[in-house]
């Protein structure tokens, strides 16, 4: 019985899916951006996003857990010295995943996989705007032909 075991396994063997897994990650934190098929996509992000939340945490012990996962200490410096640095004061979810269509060859439903802060295209450092209020204003027009209304009051 399959119960709880919800992860993809790809189609292949678990040191091969590891590998595969790693590579991608490396290459992800490499180049920032990285074009695949959606199904690897999103075993890479539930892979990687523990990863580059461990990293925020620039100690020996998590800079080797991160090393037995990764296995490229170029990948491990970068996601430790610039991505970790710039994803410190987000609570989760580093990476985007966006869907570009099916492959020619196979018609796999293919996307690209970015980390969120280093796409210029959506980030973008703003104040938070000022919260308009509710109310509207009466037309000139309205409030010269309305006259006051006295209000009565009751007595209980």
């Amino acid at each position: 019985m399959r119960h709880r075991k919800k992860f993809n396994h790809l189609g292949r063997k678990s040191a091969h899916r590891k590998a595969m897994l790693a590579n991608m990650a490396c290459s992800l934190i490499e180049h920032k951006r990285i074009e695949t098929t959606t199904a690897k996509a999103k075993a890479l992000k539930m892979y990687l996003e523990p990863l580059v939340t461990k990293s925020k945490n620039d100690t020996t012990h998590s800079r080797r857990t991160v090393f037995s996962y990764l296995k490229q200490k170029e990948a491990v410096t970068e996601l430790f010295r610039e991505i970790s640095v710039k994803v410190m004061n987000r609570p989760g979810g580093y990476l985007r995943i966006l869907k570009t269509g099916n492959r020619l060859g196979d018609n796999a439903e293919m996307c690209m996989v970015e980390f969120v802060d280093y796409n210029e295209t959506y980030v973008t450092e703003q104040a938070p705007a000022k919260k308009s209020t509710r109310r509207r204003r009466k037309k000139s027009s309205e409030a010269q032909v309305e006259a006051p209304v006295e209000e009565t009051s009751k007595e209980a």
